[in-house]
């Protein structure tokens, strides 16, 4: 038996999202079962592929969902969770506390799902939370932030999955951005993954931001992978930006650090910071849509789920959208 992990939506391939699937014997964990598109980018609307990718994202989701018996939600940006409550039904849902460490729309959006659940799910606050089954332990963290400490975009809940008999440890640390924060580097190496997959720094907003706190993360990722010999799945805002295999170069250069597609065995497709590319040569491109259009697509179809891979032993932050 083996510890099972599969991407399923990501920047890589073609969306904003981190679904994940983790599977060990009976215990099936769906993490963060939401995508979306960027509503505007480069002053233009999502782009043909771009939608296809989102429904082929969904159609997976959903496939997977099926199988799992719990599903965990990091924090509620929308492209981390779905608004449906019959989604959650007849699961066990760990997610993000909705009244602690959280405010602004994420506030509203919690409170709203946790309404609309009545009768379909209980959810329960993941922060601390542990459970052991006769193939894992499941440990969720504490409030870990959405980048640097102190940010405006809140905090995110990591969650670790180990295997028992084998002792491998899956970490997914969602929007840790790095991560940018010296707190969450500290828990995440204390974790000791043997795979950790996390949302590399914004470079794509590197020109607001600042240069240092992009390279701060990498210097933290770099420390945590020679604290740990983990291998690393790296995604989601750093792909952002279409020169990210130069910016992260000494990332890949490990050897050990790649993407959700590449993890996967697949060539990266990031169509959000190539949507310059994509419009070229059609017709004009439609006014922005609004971000709830964005959010998903018709889960119609029934796209074949990829292929597993199996593993073995500061002010500025403030203009930084959500998703």
């Amino acid at each position: 038996m083996h510890l099972i992990v599969t991407p399923l939506a990501a920047e890589s391939l073609g969306v904003r999202s981190m679904a994940t699937y983790v599977e060990c014997g009976e215990t099936r964990v769906l993490i963060d079962p939401g995508a979306m598109l960027a509503p505007n980018r480069f002053n233009l609307a999502p782009a043909e592929e771009e939608w296809e990718a989102l429904r082929r994202a969904n159609d997976r989701i959903s496939a997977y969902a099926t199988r799992a018996s719990l599903v965990f939600v990091s924090h509620y940006h929308e492209d981390h969770f779905r608004h449906d409550p019959g989604f959650y039904t007849g699961r066990q849902l760990w997610a993000k506390d909705a009244t602690r460490h959280i405010e602004g729309r994420q506030a509203q959006r919690a409170a709203t799902l946790w309404r609309t659940l009545k009768g379909h799910a209980e959810p329960v606050a993941a922060e601390g939370r542990r459970l052991e089954t006769a193939d894992v332990v499941l440990q969720a963290s504490p409030p870990l932030g959405h980048g640097p400490d102190g940010t405006a975009l809140g905090y995110v809940v990591a969650l670790t999955v180990e295997d028992r008999r084998e002792g491998t440890r899956f970490v997914h640390a969602s929007d840790v951005q790095g991560p940018l924060s010296p707190v969450a580097a500290a828990y995440l190496a204390r974790q000791r993954p043997t795979l950790l997959y996390l949302s590399g720094p914004p470079a794509y907003l590197e020109s607001q931001i600042g240069s240092e706190l992009i390279d701060r993360g990498i210097e933290h990722l770099l420390r945590i992978i020679d604290q740990t010999g983990c291998r690393v799945i790296f995604d989601h805002y750093a792909l952002r930006d279409a020169a990210y295999p130069e910016r992260f170069r000494r990332l890949w250069e490990t050897g050990r650090v790649v993407t959700a597609a590449g993890f996967l065995g697949l060539a990266d497709a990031p169509l959000e910071a190539r949507r310059l590319e994509l419009w070229p040569g059609r017709r004009k491109p439609p006014m922005p849509v609004r971000p709830s259009r964005a959010r998903g697509a018709a889960e119609a179809g029934g796209a074949r789920p990829p292929a597993r891979a199996t593993f073995n032993p500061r002010p500025g932050l403030r203009r930084m959208r959500e998703g």
